[in-house]
């Protein structure tokens, strides 16, 4: 494992640590629709995605990140890692601010979107190169999308995860991975689709039935 996800890994379990403790911390820098779209406090947009609502939270997507990292920095090396991590995370959240535009009151916390990207961008480029407590990595990443998914379209008064973030962070990721390695990343389109098709599904729920925003 590379030091810069050492390091992201360390960041993220401190200040989450510091928002469970802190309802301060907790409350200036988790993602909000109000206070970025009204008072422009883009910062959101990245603290929130330090924060996390447990630490069954925490340990969770830190697991994701800890399993799928390795096949993106041979791929990409670091500076390609970083740019997938925080750009899949900066637009998963911009996709949220666009669902959630006409619901104020809307927050949520969590590396889901960041995470997201560098699954997609992982099982692009090695699909069977990993395997998550056995199962294989386009197998866990479905299942991974498939609960946000459900968590998203059946939400719970005590959820504060950033669901929606997944769907942006994906695609950042998918569409980087493209890019970069065409050839390769077509060449394993079928466990990419299937890997989609939860995220398709909420596409459709959004755009189509307007079931969200």
């Amino acid at each position: 494992m590379s030091p810069i996800v050492i390091i992201i890994i360390a960041i993220t379990c401190i200040v989450s640590y510091l928002g469970l403790n802190d309802t301060r911390i907790f409350e200036k820098y988790k993602f909000n629709v109000a206070a970025i779209s009204s008072r422009k406090e883009y910062f959101r947009l990245i603290s929130s995605a330090f924060l996390h609502a447990d630490f069954m939270h925490l340990f969770f997507n830190m697991l994701s990140l800890y399993f799928f990292q390795g096949v993106v920095s041979y791929f990409f090396g670091n500076i390609g890692f970083l740019i997938i991590y925080f750009g899949s995370m900066v637009l998963g959240n911009v996709f949220s601010l666009m669902i959630y535009k006409n619901q104020p009151w809307y927050s949520a916390i969590g590396a889901s979107g960041a995470v997201s990207g560098i699954i997609f961008a992982s099982i692009a480029m090695a699909p069977n190169e990993i395997s998550v407590n056995f199962l294989p990595g386009w197998l866990f990443g479905t299942l991974y999308f498939g609960y946000s998914v459900y968590m998203m379209l059946n939400p719970k008064q005590w959820d504060n995860l950033g669901h929606s973030a997944h769907l942006g962070g994906a695609f950042f990721g998918l569409v980087y991975s493209i890019a970069l390695h065409p050839d390769l990343a077509m060449s394993n389109i079928l466990y990419l689709g299937v890997m989609s098709l939860p995220l398709i599904y909420l596409a459709y729920e959004i755009f189509v039935r307007k079931r969200i925003g």
